[in-house]
């Protein structure tokens, strides 16, 4: 395990007794209560300095109440050190209001609106209104967070070919089809949105796309490399996706393959995967 304490940049903390997550009634085991205290109680021995909180779609409408509890929540626990909220960028640059109360509260760092939700509607993120709501993210000092499924990658690499002002980062990997042993485009598709500058990786979520029950590390490593291999250690940051990590496996498990797949790496080269990338890119 890393021989530092770690900034994990993909944590999702809730109460579904404050902000309604209708989503949540098809998935039980995450229908409660996740605080700091269970994750950092989950962690496996892992030492967590820095927490980057990412948006858990909420309910329509409520997805500044999200916000201003994630930020009263981080007056309690300095390891919430940054947050991506969600904003319906598809309504267009009317959202902007919601930008500037955003932009207010002190742990803002970024937005996401979950592009994966649209994947039958080909085109849906390269719409006017919503391209033009994402280009009014600098204004605020906001970062995108681009959450999609593998066949969406060509839609985002041309939204981020369009918004080089907006600083991106992709989440998961891009969600390729680990579970269906899929590579192809996904492989290359990835490679391609790399070459573009203002875009990161996020190494988090693959062993949810993988069989829940019976992946293997020889099985997912391979992805988590070439995308390490595609944005290089100076454009990935490590994620825990806790809690929907553990409908897979163990935070530590995790943690464990990640280590693995960087066992050749330099100490410099760890530190930027596991802490120093995600400072810098969400100014934490």
């Amino acid at each position: 395990m890393p021989e530092f304490p770690i900034v994990d940049a993909h944590v999702h903390l809730y109460d579904p007794a404050a902000i309604s997550y209708p989503w949540m009634s098809q998935a039980p085991s995450l229908n409660k209560p996740h605080l700091p205290q269970d994750y950092l109680a989950r962690t496996g021995g892992i030492v967590v300095d820095g927490i980057v909180f990412v948006e858990v779609d909420a309910a329509p409408g409520r997805h500044l109440d999200e916000a201003r509890w994630v930020d009263n929540l981080a007056k309690g626990e300095p390891r919430v050190r940054g947050m991506v909220a969600s904003i319906p960028l598809e309504c267009g640059p009317s959202v902007e209001p919601d930008l500037a109360a955003l932009a207010e509260l002190g742990v803002a760092r970024g937005v996401r609106r979950l592009i994966q939700g649209h994947v039958k509607e080909s085109g849906w993120a390269l719409r006017d209104p919503f391209v033009a709501a994402l280009r009014l993210l600098p204004r605020y000092r906001l970062t995108f967070d681009l959450c999609i499924y593998h066949p969406q990658l060509v839609e985002v690499t041309e939204l981020v070919r369009r918004c080089p002002e907006v600083t991106f980062v992709l989440d998961h990997i891009g969600k390729p089809g680990i579970r269906d042993g899929l590579t192809a485009p996904w492989q290359a598709e990835l490679r391609a949105l790399a070459r573009l500058p203002n875009v990161m990786c996020k190494i988090s979520g693959a062993v949810t796309e993988a069989d829940h029950a019976a992946w293997r590390e020889a099985e997912v490593a391979p992805y988590v490399a070439h995308a390490i291999e595609c944005f290089g250690f100076d454009r990935v940051m490590f994620g825990g996706d806790w809690p929907v990590v553990e409908l897979a496996g163990s935070y530590r498990r995790w943690v464990d393959l990640v280590d693995s797949v960087v066992a050749g790496s330099t100490p410099e080269e760890r530190r930027k995967l596991y802490r120093d990338n995600a400072t810098a890119f969400y100014r934490l």
